[in-house]
Parts: C-alpha cells; structure tokens; sequence
C-alpha cells in the first residue's frame, strides 16, 4: 500500500487528484477522509477540479470489509461518509473531470456520474453498479445521482439488473463521455480539465446550482 491514499497535484489550473491504495482503491473512512482534506484545499472560484485511479483501476467501491463486516455503526459511519463526498464531488463549485483508468465498480462508477466529463481508457474493463448482484439494495443518495447521469434506456439494465458494461460500450449508458487509448488518458483528461477550467467564475456555479437543486435535496435530505 502506498503511504498516501490519494494526492494532490496542481498543473495550471487544474487540480489533480489521484486515487492510489496500492490496491483496488476502495472507499475506506480512511479513504474518503483523505479526499476530503484534498477537496479542501482545490479551489472553488476558479480552474478545474480532475480526478483519476491508479492503473488498471478507478474504484472497486466501498471497502466491503466494512459493509459486511456485521458492525452496523461502522457500515453506517462508512456508508454516511461515502454518500457526503459524492454529493461533494457532483456538486463542486467548479467542474470535475474523471479519468477512469481501469474497472469502475459499485461507488466507483456512482464517482464517474458525480463528474462533468468522464474519460475512460479502452481495454479489458469495466463499469458496474453490482449492488442488486451482491443482495445490496441502492440507497437514495446513489439513485438520485445516478438518475441525473444514467441514460433512460439503459436505467434498467444498469442499475436494477446491475450490468457490467465494457468501457467502450458504457458511453451509450451514460458512465462515460468517451473512451481512448492508455497511452491517451492522460493528455486527453488535461486537455478537458483545462479547457472546462476556463469557465467562468461565478456563472458556472450558479448554473450548476439551479440545475441540481431538487436532486441535491433529496440526497442530502437522506444522508445522516
């Protein structure tokens, strides 16, 4: 495992957040607390925000150790604290780009939705919202998120029937906007984050805000 969880880098005006357990990069307290120190510190009224796995992986999750592990408190605590910081993440007062660098599973691909522009690489991977697969209802705060971002023809193959989507084959959901190839990822994700950290401050908050007022409602309003 890495020494650091996440980082953050600043390139221009973009802040770079990399998620890196040395694993599967799963959503432990000590993962979504990390992210939110980082989050602190990206600024609010000007430049983009991008967020990108380590490779082969975006996210594998919520750590599942946790989720099954019986301990209702922990599994409420873990569950309280992933469903604050994707509400954080999906309403970011500047855009938010995602690079999705291998599988996206679970909390992982409710990130990709929380984004404005998501990049995946083309290859072996995928994109899946497995919870009904894993006898795991979908609680409100991911419903709500993944409603805005998942395309309505595909609403039930997604996430009622929890289908694993090819990177490549998961534009046409909604997962992603686009696909490239590895060696393309990085190169493309700055030429987004830069060209969308050129929006205008405070215009595009404001109209992120009234956008995503009712949806953002109905999230918070079930989190603990």
């Amino acid at each position: 495992m890495s020494d650091s969880l996440a980082t953050l880098n600043t390139e221009g005006d973009v802040s770079v957040i990399t998620l890196n357990d040395g694993k599967v990069n799963v959503f432990s307290l000590e993962m979504i607390n990390q992210l939110n120190l980082l989050l602190d510190q990206v600024p609010e009224d000007k430049g983009s925000l991008l967020i990108k796995g380590k490779e082969g992986i975006f996210s594998a999750g919520f750590d599942l150790k946790v989720m099954q592990g019986g301990d209702p408190e922990s599994m409420a605590k873990l569950g309280s604290g992933g469903f604050h910081l994707l509400s954080r993440v999906f309403s970011f007062p500047r855009p938010v780009v995602a690079a999705c660098t291998g599988h996206a599973i679970a909390l992982g691909a409710f990130m990709l939705c929380c984004a404005d522009y998501r990049i995946g690489v083309n290859g072996e991977f995928i994109v899946q919202a497995n919870e009904t697969r894993n006898n795991m209802s979908i609680p409100t705060p991911i419903l709500e998120i993944s409603k805005s971002r998942i395309s309505k023809s595909h609403w039930y193959r997604a996430i009622l029937c929890a289908e694993a989507y090819q990177l490549k084959d998961s534009i046409a959901a909604g997962y992603l906007d686009e696909v490239v190839d590895t060696e393309n990822l990085d190169t493309r994700a700055m030429e987004v984050a830069a060209d969308l950290a050129t929006l205008g401050h405070p215009h595009y908050k404001l109209t992120k805000d009234l956008d995503q007022k009712d949806t953002l409602e109905k999230i918070n309003s079930t989190i603990s």
